[in-house]
């Protein structure tokens, strides 16, 4: 298998591996953190479709997204993963994760248009983390890649949410995880995909503002996860 000739993926969730593996990563954020925070301004219903995008920190978001819809969002959840990494780790597609090939626009398209096609599903919702590869932590304003704007557009009646991700030591010997998720967003027909790109850098920008500056002035506004 080579990068010019790519083979995609799809997500095999498996039921039976997803309870089992639920409760492996409740156990691993337990022991590996000191505290897991949540605050939240988004809550799905039983007539949600969701696409959930985040910043990519660390090696952490990939099992963030799993422990966040199985411990509280409850939704028919799906996620994209750059093809190495699932052929490494092949327990992700039985989690719901498909593969993307960012170098390659065939395989790309295919990617983006299984996207938006498991986005009809009831229920259904979708992690996506749109700058492609991780960055280090900061508040200014993220790049993206294409791919979300162009799902976002082609799934109109879904409903668009950003996560923050914020991970520091300043109490502590062991990190604590600072999760925010913010509104939905309301994005107008009549914008491009270069605009609709924008907005929805500028939304993840102000919510990673405030994710940091709640954090470290009143962890009350946050509930434990």
């Amino acid at each position: 298998m080579n990068r010019s000739n790519p083979i995609f993926i799809p997500a095999k969730e498996s039921e039976w591996f997803i309870s089992i593996f639920d409760l492996y990563v409740r156990n691993l954020f337990w022991r590996r953190f000191q505290n897991v925070w949540l605050e939240q301004s988004y809550m799905p219903d039983s007539t949600s479709r969701t696409i959930y995008y985040l910043n990519h920190t660390s090696w952490w978001d990939g099992l963030i997204p799993f422990l966040l819809n199985q411990k509280l969002l409850k939704q028919k959840a799906r996620a994209m993963m750059e093809d190495k990494q699932m052929r490494e780790h092949n327990f992700f597609q039985r989690i719901g994760a498909f593969s993307v090939n960012l170098q390659n626009s065939k395989s790309l398209i295919t990617s983006l248009r299984y996207a938006v096609h498991s986005m009809e599903r009831p229920q259904a919702s979708l992690f996506i983390y749109p700058e492609g590869e991780i960055v280090p932590f900061n508040t200014d304003k993220p790049n993206f890649k294409k791919g979300l704007a162009w799902i976002a557009e082609k799934c109109p009646d879904v409903d668009i949410v950003p996560i923050g991700i914020y991970i520091h030591t300043a109490k502590f010997d062991k990190p604590e995880l600072f999760i925010k998720i913010g509104k939905h967003l309301e994005i107008q027909e009549d914008k491009t995909q270069s605009e609709i790109k924008l907005i929805l850098e500028k939304k993840l920008q102000k919510v990673l503002i405030r994710l940091v500056e709640d954090a470290h002035s009143d962890e009350r506004l946050f509930t434990q996860l």
